[in-house]
């Protein structure tokens, strides 16, 4: 596996697959009262993902954003719209998730009554292929539908609040699926979700993790200078 920064040197960690180091700002954690405006911030800034993370107050128990906030902050940007499905029976939104504007949706293997039917939805509708896993879900319950994805994300916080603390076991995870993936010879972005800081990302990067998400770290201030500094970490990262 080569993890690379847009057009900087390859770093050489493990494997023969190039993976990309990409930024997620989570919008949770946005003023929502300039929630278009951050967006532009973080995308002008080099943020590669936006990531949406979505709630039904039954899967997690609170309730973030629908369909009418996704679709009316689509013409904000043209960067990719990673949505993160934290609801029950996902199979419901999945054509519409995507008829808003989703370039990605990740499901929870939690949240489906049968997980390779979900992802094939997913697929069929155009979009590329994620999968969740909360911190206590044993990484087994992807093993046999890997093939299925392009994204394993991996909860380092229990979902449904930001702003709480990394659970160090998860990068145990990371490193279990990132060494599945290469040992089968499987193409997979991995991303981490909970307690990213610019302290802390070295671990994740360490692990294999290559998309990270942060809200807090990169919303509470100047988003664009906080996104700057994620990205000039990973160029950091990079150099080692």
């Amino acid at each position: 596996m080569t993890i690379t920064v847009c057009s900087m040197r390859n770093r050489k960690i493990k494997g023969d697959t190039d993976f990309m180091i990409i930024l997620a700002p989570s919008i949770l954690a946005a003023d929502f009262k300039r929630l278009g405006q951050q967006i532009r911030d973080v995308d002008q800034a080099g943020a590669q993902y936006i990531h949406i993370d979505v709630m039904d107050g039954n899967f997690v128990p609170c309730i973030s954003f629908g369909m009418p906030v996704i679709s009316s902050i689509r013409s904000r940007t043209e960067k990719v719209f990673d949505v993160h499905m934290m609801v029950a029976d996902p199979d419901r939104y999945v054509d519409v998730m995507r008829e808003c504007g989703a370039d990605i949706i990740t499901v929870h293997a939690e949240a489906c009554r049968h997980l390779d039917h979900t992802l094939r939805k997913i697929r069929g509708s155009g979009a590329k292929v994620g999968i969740a896993l909360n911190p206590g879900t044993a990484v087994r319950v992807v093993e046999h539908v890997l093939e299925l994805a392009d994204m394993v994300l991996v909860m380092t916080v229990n979902p449904g609040f930001g702003g709480q603390e990394m659970i160090p076991y998860t990068l145990e995870k990371v490193r279990t699926i990132r060494r599945m993936c290469d040992d089968r010879k499987i193409p997979m972005d991995i991303q981490v979700d909970g307690g990213v800081d610019l302290n802390n990302i070295h671990r994740f990067l360490e692990a294999g993790a290559n998309v990270i998400v942060t809200g807090t770290a990169v919303f509470r201030g100047d988003a664009a200078a906080n996104t700057r500094a994620f990205l000039k970490k990973f160029e950091e990262f990079e150099r080692q």
